[in-house]
């Protein structure tokens, strides 16, 4: 009879049940059993393994005490003798993709075979992808018991020592790895084959991995900039002197925030900071903000007759990290703002 594997599972503070956004901070945290999803991990086991124990770690924490948040996975390792890692899923939730993706690299580099699930535009997987074994999961919480099921299953053949087959055929993200195989047929033949099935319109899967990206259609070109009012975006980080309204360093998930430009000439280093930590901000908060936002330049062009004017508004959020699917979410709505202010460009200033 084979021994049943003994699981320990990673959770955020939201699903380990502390609370949300304002716990990110709390430290990880050691739970013995199953905690949140870890009781529907257990199910679709089916007694094939067991979640032994919960670790629970804010986000924030983790991300940014990382030497902090290994020892306490190490603890948990000497402690409960787990023979798998299974974290998450995070879904597209950018910070905790991010953490679930250090822990699981931490357990590999410590023997212990790991599992993360989350969206394959998550930042856990743009940043430690090829690093780690990734289930791609959906958007939604309600794809959490088929996303274990995929888990559960991987963890169970990395814990019995069996080697992981291609990634499109176990289901995890590739990692851009290859290995050396023997093919019953050559490369032309296996060409042919496919393209025949794609000409009769029967099912085949291309050999080469290639992810989708959206095609965006580029608007007309502005006929007059004379007569067009333009407004400022930026995505590195720039706001009031002290960060009043609290905006995400990077990792952004939530919105872009709106601050008035109205009759203000340039930005200075005494009012203003950038605030993103995906590049060095000593420079421009030290000498010039506008390098960030180029509203003196902006300001000249007006003054010259070249652009029709300067919206009195921008818009500002940081750009580091952030999953595809928040940039088009915080996208759409500052476009929507926008083009119902009348704005006919935008100058996007990015990092």
């Amino acid at each position: 009879m084979v021994e049943p594997v003994r699981f320990l599972h990673y959770v955020n503070q939201f699903f380990g049940g502390v609370g949300g956004e304002e716990e990110a901070n709390i430290p990880v945290e050691a739970r013995e059993g199953p905690v949140g999803p870890g009781r529907a991990l257990e199910q679709v086991l089916e007694g094939r393994g067991a979640v032994v124990a919960t670790l629970v770690g804010g986000d924030n924490y983790v991300a940014e005490n990382q030497a902090a948040a290994v020892a306490a996975l190490e603890d948990a390792i000497d402690r409960f003798r787990p023979g798998a890692l299974v974290a998450g899923p995070a879904f597209d939730a950018g910070r905790y993709g991010l953490a679930a993706a250090i822990m699981c690299r931490a357990a590999q580099e410590r023997g212990l075979p790991a599992v993360a699930a989350m969206h394959p535009d998550n930042t856990g997987v743009i940043t430690l992808g090829k690093d780690i074994v990734v289930v791609p999961t959906g958007v939604e919480i309600g794809d959490m018991p088929a996303t274990l099921s995929r888990a559960a299953a991987i963890a169970l053949k990395m814990a019995r020592g069996e080697d992981l087959g291609p990634a499109l055929d176990e289901g995890y993200v590739p990692r851009g790895l290859r290995r050396h195989v023997t093919r019953e047929k050559s490369g032309a033949e296996r060409a042919i084959d496919m393209l025949a099935a794609r000409v009769t319109g029967q099912p085949y899967r291309s050999e080469v991995y290639r992810r989708a990206f959206d095609h965006v259609e580029p608007p007309a070109p502005v006929e007059d900039l004379s007569e067009t009012t333009v407004a400022l975006v930026s995505t590195g980080g720039l706001v009031p002197k002290g960060n009043p309204d609290r905006i995400e360093s990077g990792r952004t998930t939530e919105f872009a925030v709106k601050y008035s430009v109205d009759g203000l000439k340039e930005f200075t280093i005494e009012d203003w900071e950038a605030v993103h930590t995906g590049y060095y901000s000593g420079v421009v908060n030290s000498r010039d903000t506008n390098y960030i936002l180029p509203l003196r330049s902006m300001r000249q062009l007006e003054a010259e007759g070249v652009i029709g004017g300067i919206h009195p508004s921008f818009f500002s959020t940081a750009g580091n990290g952030m999953a595809v699917r928040s940039a088009r979410k915080i996208g759409e709505g500052v476009a929507a703002e926008l083009s119902e202010a009348g704005v006919g460009a935008v100058v996007l200033v990015a990092t």
